[in-house]
């Protein structure tokens, strides 16, 4: 049904990655891709605006319903259920893959091994 296309940034972050790949920026393209990450939990978590939506989407994406009902009702914001656990486990760092959105540290590592 629902499958965000993170695919088309899929260039910028290899090139950015290919333009820094001399440099030793392990522990930082780390965070940066943390940092990313939650951001597109972030982004679905806005996307699916009413607690009806959250609470399918969260059911769909494999989280018990019980779980899934309290977290679409509560009252916290964006940034913080984007980290939130009831976040993670239907979209984890596979899925992401998946749907396209490319590691920097993967694609460090794989450019590293090409000097």
């Amino acid at each position: 049904m629902y499958e965000p296309y993170y695919w088309c940034h899929a260039p910028i972050l290899r090139g950015w990655v290919a333009y820094f790949r001399l440099s030793e920026v392990q522990v930082t393209l780390g965070l940066l891709d943390q940092g990313l990450r939650r951001k597109l939990r972030a982004i679905l978590w806005k996307q699916w605006k009413a607690w009806r939506t959250r609470l399918r989407e969260l059911v769909r994406l494999g989280l018990d319903r019980e779980r899934a009902a309290a977290s679409a009702c509560n009252g916290r914001g964006t940034w913080w259920n984007a980290g939130a656990s009831h976040m993670n486990q239907p979209v984890p760092n596979a899925l992401l893959q998946r749907w396209g959105l490319v590691s920097l540290q993967q694609e460090q590592r794989r450019l590293a091994c090409n000097l």
